[in-house]
């Protein structure tokens, strides 16, 4: 997202890096086209920006203020990328919604630990720059941090002509999160009898995509079906008509739209729910972003070694793409479960009085959760310290 160059002025003796690189531009690399894509992208990004902003993009780095009135400040950083689901958007040529993705990886993992997203950073690698698409990857970073609250403050964009494809593109972002020291999630603070409360995914979020794209191909799937056609054809009509009666946004749908569903971004939610349940004096004990690794591999690490998590199965509904792609894929349960989100997106660990009004108020925000397991002792569960009850 920095310039790849900065232009002349225009005066005698002043060369303009941008039409002074012509080795440079036979070898792939096109500055111009880089400067045209930061333009475009910048008030997008600008807009992003609040007060603790003291330098952004078109410098050497970026500058942000720590937020005034902090006791005992602490930093929390993450870093992800989105993965194979980049082929998904190359496939549907749609280029505006996997910045979301991006996001949502990073600010929900620096959000596990109690810390606000403060700013965010993205990589871009690209066969060959195309301004428009870049602005659009880069738009859809920038939606992101609007909705999780943080300032999208620099990144880079690289054209790697000859290592990628022209069309080729993969993004990878940094996020920096800001608590006071106590604020911080302490995994002691959490009891056997907790309850897990399972905040629904938007879909297969962003992981999982090598397995997708591996079904599709096995099965010759265009990505521009029908979803509700491939539903039926797979599922069986009862389950289809349940997709129509609960799923209503996916009506004229296409496979490829339902595999580019962003993933939802909960930062701003559980921060505003943390502090909810505190003016009700009720804890938040903590919370597990359900990514690669599914429920057994991301619950219990919000857990201290001497608890486990019992999750019980059929105590939340699952996404037709989730049963879609199961059933493609030929994934029993505990397979699926560990591969894809099974329809969670985060479990928050609260204990069982700020159950209801935990649900009460993630409802008021349009976020639908359940009461998907509980806190047990680690000796009543597997290595893993994770158990599945019930059938699923």
């Amino acid at each position: 997202m920095n310039p790849a160059g900065k232009a002349g002025d225009g005066a005698p003796g002043v060369a303009d890096p941008r039409t002074t690189r012509p080795a440079y531009a036979r070898a792939g690399v096109d500055v111009a086209a880089g400067d045209r894509a930061v333009e475009l992208m910048r008030a997008r990004v600008s807009a992003t920006h609040g007060p603790g902003v003291v330098a952004g993009i078109g410098g050497f780095a970026s500058a942000v203020r720590v937020p005034p009135g902090m006791r005992e400040p602490v930093m929390v950083s993450a870093t992800d990328g989105v993965g194979t689901k980049t082929a998904i958007a190359r496939a549907m040529r749609r280029l505006d919604t996997i910045g979301e993705d991006l996001v949502a990886m990073c600010a929900d993992d620096v959000v596990c630990l109690g810390a606000r997203p403060l700013f965010f950073l993205d990589y871009l690698a690209v066969g060959r720059v195309d301004p428009t698409e870049v602005a659009a990857l880069v738009g859809g970073v920038a939606r992101g941090c609007e909705v999780a609250g943080c300032a999208l403050v620099g990144g880079e964009t690289a054209e790697h002509p000859g290592l990628m494809a022209p069309d080729e593109f993969d993004l990878a972002g940094f996020c920096v999160g800001i608590a006071e020291r106590d604020e911080l999630f302490d995994p002691a603070a959490v009891e056997a009898g907790d309850v897990l409360l399972g905040l629904a995914a938007s879909g297969l979020h962003a992981n999982g995509y090598s397995l997708v794209r591996a079904i599709l191909a096995r099965h010759d799937l265009p990505v521009g079906r029908r979803y509700r056609e491939l539903v039926r054809a797979v599922l069986g009509d009862a389950e289809a008509a349940r997709v129509a009666a609960a799923e209503p946004g996916q009506g004229s749908a296409t496979l490829g739209d339902v595999l580019l569903t962003p993933t939802r971004i909960y930062a701003g939610d559980v921060l505003a729910l943390r502090a909810h349940l505190a003016g009700r004096g009720l804890p938040l004990h903590g919370l597990a972003h359900i990514t690669g690794g599914g429920l057994p591999g991301n619950v219990p690490r919000a857990l201290p070694e001497a608890l486990a998590a019992r999750l019980d199965l059929g105590a939340w509904p699952e996404p037709s793409v989730i049963r879609l792609v199961a059933t493609l894929g030929d994934l029993g349960g505990p397979e699926m479960r560990a591969t894809l989100n099974a329809g969670i997106g985060m479990v928050a660990v609260v204990p069982e009085a700020a159950v209801e009004p935990a649900r009460t108020f993630l409802a008021g925000r349009g976020v639908t959760s359940w009461p998907v397991g509980r806190v047990i002792p680690a000796s009543e569960a597997g290595p893993g310290r994770y158990v599945e009850v019930g059938q699923g």
